[in-house]
């Protein structure tokens, strides 16, 4: 996070602010950073600087909080995010193999977005679905025992849908 609270007036930002604290209140740190990633994806600087100057909390309270748990992102997610469990059980089955495969498909590393905005790439420590190692999750939905191959078939059908038109909203 830069300078950011430099409080330039933009009424549509203020706006969504106070829709955002009328929502969750003014003292709840976490449920106004899960408000803000929910209803944009992500926690815009701007936004979460116009909440701090109307609740009177810090920004720097905001940035420690959303560093501190991995389901916030400060920079735009993919419509589908892809999580690579990257546990014990999912590692020595392949979970390697599977992040190679990702990488290599679609052209980004952990934590980055394709360049059309389509996925994100997060490996995560656990998502504790052991006995179906290795696992993916995209979305909402979980695809156990993947392959590499499996994996490219899935992300390839996700392409062809999109370029369909027939996207179901990111929970393929």
């Amino acid at each position: 996070m830069g300078n950011c609270c430099n409080n330039a007036d933009n009424s549509a930002l203020q706006t969504e602010a106070e829709e955002i604290i009328a929502f969750t209140g003014k003292e709840k740190t976490i449920s106004i950073l899960q408000e803000v990633q929910k209803r944009k994806g992500y926690l815009p600087e701007a936004l979460l600087c116009e909440i701090a100057r109307l609740t009177g909390i810090a920004i720097s309270d905001f940035y420690g909080v959303a560093t501190f748990y991995s389901q916030f992102s400060f920079t735009p997610l993919g419509k589908y995010v892809v999580k690579l469990c990257n546990g014990t059980a999912c590692f020595v089955s392949g979970a390697d193999l599977l992040y190679e495969t990702l990488c290599d498909f679609l052209k980004i590393k952990n934590n980055e977005t394709t360049p059309d905005g389509l996925f994100t790439i997060e490996t995560v420590a656990c998502i504790g679905c052991c006995s179906l190692a290795p696992v993916v999750m995209i979305g909402d939905r979980l695809y156990g025992k993947q392959t590499p191959s499996g994996i490219r078939d899935l992300l390839q059908e996700i392409v062809t849908l999109e370029s369909a038109g027939n996207s179901d909203g990111g929970k393929v």
